[in-house]
């Protein structure tokens, strides 16, 4: 009996814990309501966007894409983009770490009345991931990448991962 509950138990919490892939810690995360950029798409030359970066400033710190505009997550003010994007029908594009606090920021913008927000699908880790360039805060192209936590960290591939100041 007592090897049933154990049982039971790691075949649950698995269930919870476990992700396969982006794609599926993406379909249990996040709404489907803000649609989707591929990383190989806002990469695409003729892709003309404004960039924003929902993570904080201490992760921005460390890589972010280029020309990315920091707006933050915890302290974010939709009335701050219209500095940015004064036309609420220019493409925006938001990203974080996986896509999931991007999400959120996404959605405050369409409800402020933009109209082509996209979430950059995996974030700065499946940007990095398809070996695309991310750069530091002098603009130095560079391998580091905030990766938030350890567990999120699983998800970048490719990389040097830092978290708090240093490699994971």
């Amino acid at each position: 009996m007592k090897f049933l509950y154990i049982s039971l138990f790691v075949l649950i919490s698995s269930s919870l814990f476990a992700q396969k892939s982006i794609d599926d810690l993406l379909r249990q995360t996040n709404h489907k309501g803000i649609p989707y950029i591929s990383a190989q798409e806002l990469a695409m030359p003729k892709t003309k966007v404004v960039i924003l970066d929902t993570r904080e400033a201490d992760e921005f710190a460390v890589s972010h894409l280029k020309n990315a505009i920091l707006v933050g997550y915890n302290n974010f003010s939709v009335d701050s983009i219209t500095n940015y994007v004064a036309n609420k029908q220019f493409p925006i594009v938001v990203y974080c770490s996986l896509g999931i606090r991007s999400e959120t920021i996404a959605a405050q913008l369409k409800k402020a009345g933009y109209t082509k927000v996209y979430n950059l699908y995996g974030g700065i880790f499946e940007w990095k991931n398809n070996n695309f360039k991310v750069f530091d805060s002098e603009n130095n192209e560079t391998d580091n990448i905030h990766v938030y936590s350890k567990y999120w960290g699983q998800w970048l591939t490719n990389g040097n991962k830092i978290l708090n100041g240093s490699a994971k």
